[in-house]
């Protein structure tokens, strides 16, 4: 894992509210996936800076086993303009430890990269956190997703 200091951003998507509790960010995170997928919200959002896709991960209630809010959209110049439907966040600069997720994405790599997270001892700000989708993610046979985690 590196460490890396990250500036400020703005990302535009869709959202949703919820818990690991009892299993509910299984359901979910993959629906609000599948909505953001199939309704080619990618399209629909302007002043993108590229075509990488983020999830977001903040406005956490504490640690990951309280509610939280999960955004996935692109990183924009701005949030001047933000289409109905969507919704935009700003997160401050922070420091952040990098893990690689890798692998076949139907073999749960991701959640299995988070779960090594939870149980790391690791002393996270919860604050925001978030997943990279780019290049690298596109094969979904030998995908490659950075994810990010906010530390002191």
């Amino acid at each position: 894992m590196n460490r890396i200091a990250i500036e400020s951003f703005s990302i535009m998507g869709i959202s949703v509210r919820t818990t690991n509790e009892s299993g509910q960010s299984s359901e979910d995170i993959p629906a609000l996936w599948d909505k953001f997928l199939s309704g080619n919200i990618i399209a629909q959002i302007p002043n993108k800076t590229d075509d990488t896709v983020y999830s977001v991960y903040s406005d956490y209630e504490g640690d990951h086993t309280k509610p939280y809010s999960i955004i996935i959209g692109c990183k924009v110049k701005n949030l001047d303009s933000i289409p109905e439907g969507l919704i935009g966040k700003s997160f401050s600069k922070g420091q952040y430890l990098i893990f690689t997720a890798k692998g076949k994405l139907s073999d749960g790599i991701i959640y299995k990269e988070w779960e090594k997270i939870w149980n790391s001892g690791i002393k996270r700000k919860y604050t925001a956190d978030f997943e990279m989708y780019g290049e690298k993610a596109k094969d979904p046979e030998d995908a490659e997703i950075d994810i990010y985690i906010a530390v002191e």
